[in-house]
């Protein structure tokens, strides 16, 4: 958990790089106040801001935007390594433990369940690294398609006066979250395949659609949990941070909102990185699960036990 938050920290800090520099650029280029675009809320909003400030520029957005792509590549492939290991660890403790959610929870069942290990970790790496970069090149061409689709759909000509409205740019803009949800959601499904069945992408999408055919339901309740519990805790940050900036401008008392707003943004971090190894960690008990449920063994006649899937 804490191994992905700092990974997660450090690659937002490497895409704060660039953006540092297109403040620069934004300044000597453009002539605009850099100051101005770093009062939005998140760090999205200020690239949107910048890169509309430079389109004035092509030359200066092309360079922003190469500087923007080497690191988030750079950053891109550092997080696969970080997940190949974290995903092996989350395996190895998944087999060591057994039954673990029966009660009675003893000290003992957790302790054999704790795999986590430098050595494991970094044969996990090994072992899945170019496996799950294949797979994050694949994510990022549909990454791409969702992009452009949505782009040709809120920028590109009108098919019917009806359809260019506010509405419509609204509808769209929800149903490219909502695919962006579900194609995140198929890719941790098959890094957790892939990683439990230690196969290939292509040998991974039959475990998926199996894996979906038969426990859609379950699969769903832990995709809604997630998720309610992803809002939860961004509401619980957003209020936080909003009650510690009204005592802000207090003298004396103000001092102390600084180590707290930095003390939430790190619960925050954690909690996140909590829920989604969470979520991991219930994917892989319902691929182990229905592989067990798969297996069926017969006693025939002659006394040989057969064992075939169902």
């Amino acid at each position: 958990m804490l191994v992905q938050f700092v990974a997660d920290t450090l690659f937002k800090t490497l895409v704060a790089v660039p953006v540092v520099g297109g403040l620069v650029l934004v300044a000597l280029v453009v002539g605009g106040n850099p100051l101005e675009l770093l009062r939005f809320d998140s760090l999205t909003q200020t690239i949107s801001a910048m890169v509309g400030v430079l389109l004035a520029q092509p030359v200066a957005l092309a360079a922003f935007a190469i500087a923007l792509g080497i690191i988030v590549a750079g950053g891109s492939v550092m997080m696969f390594a970080v997940k190949a290991g974290t995903v092996t660890v989350l395996l190895a403790g998944d087999r060591a433990a057994g039954a673990i959610e029966v009660p009675p929870l003893r000290m003992a069942a957790l302790r054999e369940a704790n795999q986590t290990s430098l050595e494991r970790f970094t044969t996990g790496v090994r072992m899945l690294f170019f496996r799950y970069l294949r797979l994050g090149i694949l994510l990022t061409i549909v990454y791409i398609i969702i992009g452009a689709t949505y782009i040709a759909l809120v920028f590109g000509p009108s098919i019917s006066e009806t359809l260019d409205s506010p509405l419509t740019v609204t509808v769209e803009s929800l149903s490219v979250l909502v695919a962006i949800t579900l194609v995140n959601f198929l890719y941790l499904l098959t890094q957790v395949v892939m990683a439990a069945e230690n196969c290939g992408i292509i040998e991974a999408v039959p475990h998926v659609a199996r894996l979906l055919r038969r426990r859609w339901k379950e699969l769903g309740q832990v995709l809604a949990a997630i998720l309610a519990l992803m809002l939860m805790a961004t509401g619980a940050s957003i209020l936080a941070t909003t009650q510690l900036g009204l005592i802000g401008f207090v003298p004396f008392i103000g001092l102390a909102a600084v180590p707290l707003q930095v003390f939430a943004w790190l619960v925050r971090g954690v909690v996140f990185q909590f829920v989604g190894l969470t979520g991991v960690a219930a994917y892989l008990r319902m691929h182990f699960a229905l592989q067990s449920a798969m297996v069926e063994v017969h006693t025939p006649s002659n006394g040989f036990h057969e064992v075939t899937r169902a």
